[in-house]
């Protein structure tokens, strides 16, 4: 009988600590992704979001004002939107041409656009029904 009173005040015990341990913790995630960048042919849609050369980026990529739509975070065009590129100067394909700098101006004539391919707003080429 000592051994049984003995063992239940030891659960008992055991089982206030375990309550009294056990806490409660909150986590918190911040992600700051800052201004978008200001380049005059629009950025790259992937990071580090690098300023895109004149030509990568069709017309419909830009407002009528000439005010580019964005990409990756910053994107604020149509849900479900695929415009054109061309590969010739995205650097993930190769492209080691000149870049402009980030809060350079337009120059005054625009490069004839050629691109054939379509991404979406993060950089995932269209499928092939929506090409």
């Amino acid at each position: 009988m000592k051994t049984l009173k003995y063992i239940g005040l030891l659960t008992i015990g055991a089982a206030g600590l375990f309550m009294a341990s056990a806490q409660h913790a909150s986590a918190q995630v911040s992600v700051r992704i800052g201004p978008a960048p200001v380049c005059p042919y629009g950025y790259y849609e992937v990071a580090p979001y690098n300023c895109a050369p004149d030509g990568y980026y069709g017309p419909e990529w830009f407002t009528n004002g000439g005010i580019f739509i964005g990409a990756g975070p910053w994107y604020h065009g149509p849900e479900h939107f695929y415009g054109h590129v061309d590969h010739h100067y995205d650097f993930r394909q190769g492209y080691h041409g000149g870049f402009p700098a980030r809060g350079e101006h337009r120059g005054e004539h625009r490069r004839e656009f050629r691109g054939e391919a379509r991404h979406d707003a993060h950089g995932r080429e269209a499928p092939h029904e929506r090409r």
